[in-house]
């Protein structure tokens, strides 16, 4: 996958000191934690057999919920996510 110019520009707008890209409030770790959670998404969804918004097929018990907060804890600090 390559990321273009022009989605780079958008992600970086108003990224003007080095603390707005890499400080605990930062596009990195926003980055991080959204990815994180399409991630977790992804997986439910390939575990369910249903996407999210979608009626669950009738065979499946299981069912999306909600979601409730996390905190995974890395090299970078804790990221919030939801889960």
């Amino acid at each position: 996958m390559t990321i273009s110019e022009e989605l780079l520009d958008e992600l970086l707008k108003g990224c003007e000191r080095p603390e707005d890209l890499l400080g605990d409030a930062g596009l990195m770790k926003e980055l991080k934690i959204k990815l994180m959670e399409r991630m977790l998404g992804a997986e439910l969804t390939s575990h369910l057999g249903y996407e999210d918004g979608k009626d669950a097929p009738p065979d499946q018990t299981n069912r999306r919920n909600g979601s409730s907060a996390k905190r995974l804890k890395g090299q970078d600090g804790e990221l919030p996510i939801a889960v």
